[in-house]
């Protein structure tokens, strides 16, 4: 991947809605479950959550102070030049940059000329919402 910014945090400040790396995947955390040091073990701390580029459940299994990638996600603005197929280009409306993206479920009615904003981590961009 190109250009991928990411910072450490310790396992069990991550809540849920925060964005974590799980097998170099961008996860978006749904559940976070902690447990209590046994007699000869630290606390530890299960994270369950959802990938945002294939949406496959993930689960992360840490000590609590243990540290964790978390992604910088690159947010923006797009306006849509081409759909072929399940595939849509688009075009960030600042920076002329030209991004492919698979069709997003939630977004079904996109055409030609809509703007849309879209997450992007490294090369893969995903279609969040049509403004």
């Amino acid at each position: 991947m190109t250009d991928v910014e990411k910072r450490f945090v310790a396992a069990g400040q991550l809540k849920e809605g925060n964005y974590v790396l799980i097998d170099d995947d961008v996860c978006q955390v749904r559940e976070v479950e902690k447990s209590k040091p046994g007699k000869h073990g630290a606390a530890k701390t299960r994270i369950t959550a959802i990938s945002v580029f294939t949406d496959a459940k993930k689960t992360l299994l840490k000590p609590v102070d243990a540290d964790v990638e978390v992604p910088i996600i690159k947010r923006g603005t797009a306006q849509v030049v081409a759909i072929v197929g399940n595939n849509i280009s688009i075009m960030d409306t600042s920076s002329y940059e030209m991004f492919e993206s698979a069709k997003p479920k939630e977004v079904p009615d996109l055409k030609n000329g809509d703007e849309v904003e879209y997450i992007r981590f490294g090369s893969k961009v995903r279609i969040v919402r049509k403004k």
